[in-house]
């Protein structure tokens, strides 16, 4: 018997019990500066230093915290289903809960990337990339994230999982930044989806509508569980 499919979307709000700081902070800031000046193609042209050092400080903090309830259920929700995570954080916290399968829209913080050979990406161990690292081709590398004003390489397969989905999950997403936004509108007309935040975003009119729970990830994940597990 063919086990249901369920997608789930993942935004800050997943990673935020576990201490990590949201994207979008007071001010337009993010940790104490302004996204351009550390999120852009433009901003590391500018200040590489500056950039790796930002990206090194998060790391640290990443390598410090661990998975919450949240990410634990959306692990043991592979019990029961084929459960495919597609997440705007840059983190490891779905791996390290023990979900097998996650794709990372906006990049993985844990690897480096080689800014003349973007193949060439590699797993850090460590929370540092320095000025002076460089890939086996001499470049220089960077972190392996997509900024503003880059393109999201991974959207397309992701459109493609949603498209297959039984069940679709939006947690802790504000549903405002694209293109990620738009994958909801990907899901096939017969797909439950249900969302979940504590403050519910602007979501698509649908029929049957979308479910929604108003809580932080853990206790709207334990909620969801329940939900599909008794059907």
């Amino acid at each position: 018997m063919n086990r249901k499919k369920l997608v789930v979307l993942t935004g800050a709000g997943m990673s935020a019990e576990s201490g990590v700081a949201t994207f979008r902070g007071a001010g337009g800031l993010w940790e104490g500066y302004r996204i351009e000046e550390v999120a852009s193609p433009e901003g590391w042209m500018k200040q590489p230093v500056v950039v790796l050092d930002f990206y090194n400080q998060r790391r640290k903090q990443i390598m410090e915290v661990e998975p919450n309830e949240g990410h634990r259920i959306l692990a043991r929700l592979e019990n029961d289903f084929d459960v495919q995570i597609i997440t705007q954080n840059i983190d490891n916290l779905h791996e390290r809960a023990g979900s097998t399968k996650v794709l990372h829209l906006h990049g993985e913080i844990m690897k480096a990337r080689s800014t003349g050979d973007p193949s060439l990406v590699y797993e850090l161990d460590h929370w540092k990339i320095e000025m002076g690292q460089c890939c086996e081709k001499g470049f220089q590398l960077r972190p392996h994230i997509v900024w503003f004003g880059e393109m999201v390489p991974m959207i397309e397969p992701a459109a493609d999982l949603v498209s297959e989905a039984d069940v679709v999950a939006i947690v802790g997403t504000s549903m405002v930044v694209y293109p990620a936004a738009g994958l909801v509108h990907y899901a096939p007309d017969k797909a439950a989806i249900y969302c979940i935040d504590p403050n519910i975003p602007h979501l698509p009119h649908r029929n049957p509508p979308i479910v929604t729970i108003a809580a932080g990830a853990s206790e709207g994940l334990s909620e969801l569980s329940r939900l599909l597990t008794e059907k």
